[in-house]
């Protein structure tokens, strides 16, 4: 069968813009058969019910109008009566739909730049969610692009089927870049706007650097040798954490390069930004001492509540652990993850002999000894009136110059003095109006007790509306500087699941829950069952 010109047209048309705008075919055509539609509402009444459709193969056109078969009809340009419905469909019944085919009509000036609005219109939605499918996959790649512009400090990359935008603060500081320059950068956000799809790169994110390593070091891209953390000072120093899965392969060896090349390669596309290549390790003093190098360490003191860790330099390798205003321990803490008090060797000597008096101290005024039995037992390791009052008599007496009867009397005189701040406690918890039933829930003590008190929590229903960051604090993270926020039992030492724990056995002992929940290692397996 011939095929018209007009019609043959039409579908190279279709075609051209198919390929030009990198969308299905088939999408043209329907934004064809739209701008159609449209135009023939003009045409014949925009109240008409109007069907154009595009013959995929042959481009032949072909308009009809929809009527709804009603027993009554109320506007004849979209409803038709069973009888004159069955007249073309002997099958048509009451709600059907009757196609009427309709003659073909010249467009005109008017509606033929209606109709190419229209396709216009469908065809950049089409691009755009193209686009919008093509990139939001590429989160967390590296892409390559060509500075198309630079607007108050912010990089357009166009990256080939679509630009990309490097904000100023993604951007690393004293780096220039001009139209047509090539650069690279890592895809970090994705976004549907009403604009268009909005494309993020940033040459700051620590993934970018690991990123970079992965491309250069054939160890990484293979899958032994493992990146396990990256912290950056943007165009300054960075530090990545490597651990390699085969024994025998060195992974700081192998990111470095045959005489740095690997490295060099990435220090070159960082501009020149120092970079620190630390062997990770499962144990986190281990991996914390290796993550301040080059500064030697000579002791560490880990709080794993608190997710803080005390490091011990010698004198005169402080400024070195330290770094240039802060960068040394500040890369480390965002490494590792902990945060890092550095102590110099005196300082630390200094702190304990000053906790060394505060224990002889506490111990000479609650058992009212004298002070050598104070430091002696300051000295054996004990840190509280509790410890001595509930350790074995017989671990007490055999401190040299102790004897049983000497270790008799000194438990209890810490029982007695443990029984009168009880008391005491007992008392401000009453005169602080918290009711006896929270002294019911498994894991309160009394010093608890006055704390709820003093924050006005005073039944179980109180504690059962407490979150956990209530109770035990949260810590807030911003420019790599961590602030910790005070609960409710601060200074009491009690870790984040305790204080869940208390709040979960408030809310049975309320009604609020039926039972507790399992344990995650439970729950793990009996799923695994």
């Amino acid at each position: 069968m011939a095929i018209s010109a007009n019609k043959l047209e039409l579908l190279q048309i279709a075609d051209a813009v198919a390929r030009e705008k990198n969308i299905d075919r088939q999408i043209v055509l329907e934004s064809m058969e739209d701008a159609m539609q449209k135009a023939a509402r003009s045409r014949y009444g925009q109240e008409t019910e109007v069907r154009a459709e595009i013959n995929p193969k042959t481009g032949e056109v072909r308009f009809s109008r929809l009527l709804l078969v009603v027993d009554e009809i109320e506007n004849d340009a979209t409803q038709i009566l069973p009888a004159d419905a069955r007249k073309k469909n002997p099958a048509a019944e009451v709600g059907d739909w009757i196609a009427e085919t309709l003659p073909p009509f010249d467009f005109g000036r008017i509606a033929a730049q209606s109709a190419k609005q229209v396709i216009v219109q469908k065809v950049r939605e089409a691009e755009r969610d193209k686009q919008y499918e093509e990139f939001k996959d590429r989160i967390g790649d590296i892409v390559n692009g060509v500075v198309k512009r630079v607007e108050y400090g912010n990089v357009i990359i166009d990256l080939g089927r679509g630009e990309a935008t490097i904000r100023r603060d993604e951007a690393i500081p004293r780096e220039l870049f001009r139209p047509g320059d090539r650069a690279r950068a890592y895809v970090y956000d994705v976004r549907r706007e009403q604009r268009g799809p909005q494309i993020f790169l940033s040459r700051t994110h620590p993934q970018f650097m690991a990123k970079l390593f992965k491309q250069e070091v054939p160890e990484i891209y293979d899958g032994v040798i493992e990146v396990k953390s990256v912290a950056r000072d943007p165009g300054s120093r960075a530090k990545i954490a490597v651990t390699s899965r085969d024994s025998s392969i060195d992974p700081v060896g192998a990111c470095v390069g045959m005489r740095g090349s690997r490295v060099q390669a990435v220090v070159n596309e960082l501009q020149g930004e120092k970079i620190d290549i630390i062997p990770w390790s499962p144990d986190s003093a281990t991996f914390i001492v290796n993550a301040l190098q080059p500064a030697e360490v000579v002791k560490v003191v880990l709080d794993e509540d608190s997710n803080r860790i005390e490091v011990v330099v010698p004198d005169d390798q402080l400024s070195l652990a330290i770094g240039r205003r802060g960068q040394n321990v500040r890369l480390a803490s965002q490494l590792t993850g902990w945060d890092i008090d550095i102590l110099t060797e005196a300082e630390e000597s200094e702190r304990r002999q000053k906790e060394f008096n505060e224990r002889t101290q506490t111990f000479m005024g609650s058992l009212d000894v004298d002070e050598v039995v104070g430091q002696l037992l300051a000295s054996e390791g004990f840190r509280s009136v509790e410890e001595l009052a509930f350790v074995e008599s017989d671990e007490l007496a055999s401190i040299e110059g102790f004897d049983e009867d000497t270790a008799t009397e000194i438990q209890t005189r810490a029982r007695d003095y443990l029984a009168k701040i009880d008391a005491e406690q007992d008392a401000k918890r009453v005169e602080l109006g918290v009711q006896d039933e929270l002294k019911t829930i498994e894991g309160v003590t009394l010093p608890m007790l006055v704390k709820f008190g003093e924050n006005d929590v005073k039944t179980i229903e109180d504690l059962a509306g407490c979150a956990t960051d209530d109770l035990s604090g949260w810590t807030e993270r911003k420019a790599g500087e961590s602030t910790k926020h005070a609960g409710f039992l601060d200074g009491l030492e009690i870790s984040r699941e305790d204080a869940e724990a208390l709040i979960m056995r408030a809310r049975l002992a309320a009604g609020w829950i039926d039972a507790l929940p399992e344990p995650a290692e439970e729950l793990e397996e009996a799923v695994e069952e």
